[in-house]
C-alpha cells in the first residue's frame, strides 16, 4: 500500500501547491492560453493520481484485478510490487472510495453536459417564437437577430452554431466594434471553450469541497474569456475590442463601485487598453511543456519498481 499512498500524496500536493503556484504567477493574464493548458494539465495530473492509486489498491485487494494490470508483465516486474502483501481492508476500501469518486465524477459531467443541451434546446426554441424563419431564409443561418432593448450577444454553440445579437446591441455597436464581438463569439466556438466550462463545473459540482476544483472553474470562466478578447483584438485592434465590451456592458453597471456577476469586465477593459507585454516564444514553448510533463509525473512514480526491475 505505500505506491498507493504515494500517489495520493503526490495528488493532494499537485492539488495544493499548483494553485497557490499559478495565482502568484504575472504570466496568467498576458498568456491566457498557456494558462488555461496549464491548469488542465495541472487537474489532469491529479485525476491520474487518483485512477493510478485506485488501480494499484484494487491489484492488492483482489486477485482478479491483479491478473488483468499485470498480465503481460514480466514476472520480475510483478515481484517488484508487493502485491501479495497483507494490507488489511485498506487497498479494498481504498479503492471502493476512488472508484465511487470516478463514477460519481463521470455522472456529474454527464449531468452538466445534459442540462447544457436542454438550455440550448429551450433557447432554440425561443429564437424560433422570437425570430421565426422568414420566407426563402434558410434554416442554417450562423447569426440571428432578436429586438431587445438591452444590449446583448451570446454564441449558441451545438449542431448548428448560432451568433444571437438584440436589436439594441446593433444599434451600440458601431464600425468595427461588431466584427470584434462576432470574432470574440469565434474564439469561444473554435476553441470549444464550452467543453472546458463543462468539465470544469462537474468536477467544481460534483466535489465543492476541493478547492482545486473550484479553482479551476473559475480561472477557467475567467481565462476564456481572456483568450476570446485576444483573437478579437489581434484581427480588429485592442481599441475596438476594448469600446465594444463598454458599449455592450455600460447600462449593466458592471463599471460602478458596487460589484456585479460582470464584474471582471472592467479588468478585460483595461488589460486591452493597457496591454502587458506577451512572453517570449521561448518561455511559452517552455511553459507549455513544462505543464505536459505535469500529467506525467504520476505515471513515472507507478513504474518506478517495475522500471527498477527492469534494470
Amino acid at each position: 500500500m505505500m505506491l498507493p499512498a504515494a500517489l495520493l500524496l503526490l495528488g493532494v500536493l499537485t492539488a495544493v501547491v499548483a494553485p497557490r503556484l499559478l495565482a502568484r504567477a504575472d504570466w496568467a493574464d498576458r498568456e491566457p492560453v498557456v494558462a488555461l493548458w496549464v491548469w488542465q494539465c495541472v487537474v489532469a495530473a491529479v485525476l491520474v493520481c487518483c485512477a493510478l492509486a485506485m488501480t494499484l489498491s484494487a491489484a492488492v485487494a483482489w486477485q482478479v484485478v491483479r491478473g488483468q494490470v499485470f498480465a503481460p508483465a514480466p514476472h520480475a516486474v510483478v515481484e517488484a510490487y508487493p502485491l501479495g502483501a497483507a494490507a488489511g481492508p485498506w487497498a479494498a476500501t481504498t479503492a471502493v472510495a476512488l472508484a465511487c469518486g470516478g463514477v460519481w465524477s463521470a455522472a456529474m459531467l454527464v449531468s452538466e453536459v445534459v442540462r447544457a443541451r436542454a438550455r440550448r434546446r429551450l433557447r432554440r426554441a425561443e429564437l424560433l417564437v422570437r425570430a421565426p424563419l422568414l420566407p426563402g431564409e434558410e434554416p442554417g443561418s450562423r447569426l440571428v437577430v432578436l429586438e431587445g432593448e438591452r444590449p446583448d450577444a451570446w454564441w449558441l454553440p451545438g449542431a448548428a452554431p448560432r451568433l444571437v445579437v438584440t436589436t439594441a446591441a446593433l444599434r451600440r455597436l458601431k464600425g468595427r466594434q461588431l466584427d470584434a464581438l462576432v470574432a470574440h463569439e469565434e474564439g469561444h466556438a473554435q476553441a470549444r471553450h464550452d467543453w472546458l466550462l463543462h468539465c470544469s463545473a462537474a468536477l467544481a459540482g460534483g466535489f465543492p469541497q476541493v478547492p482545486v476544483f473550484a479553482a479551476f472553474r473559475d480561472e477557467m470562466h475567467r481565462l476564456v474569456e481572456l483568450a476570446a478578447d485576444d483573437m478579437a483584438s489581434r484581427r480588429f485592434g485592442r481599441l475596438t475590442t476594448a469600446l465594444a465590451l463598454v458599449e455592450l456592458n455600460e447600462d449593466r453597471g458592471v463599471f460602478g463601485p458596487c460589484p456585479t456577476p460582470q464584474a471582471q469586465v472592467p479588468q478585460r477593459v483595461h488589460r486591452l487598453l493597457a496591454p502587458p507585454d506577451r512572453l517570449t516564444a521561448g518561455r511559452r514553448l517552455r511553459l507549455t511543456a513544462a505543464a505536459a510533463l505535469v500529467p506525467v509525473v504520476p505515471v513515472l512514480v507507478a513504474f518506478v519498481p517495475g522500471l527498477r526491475a527492469l534494470g
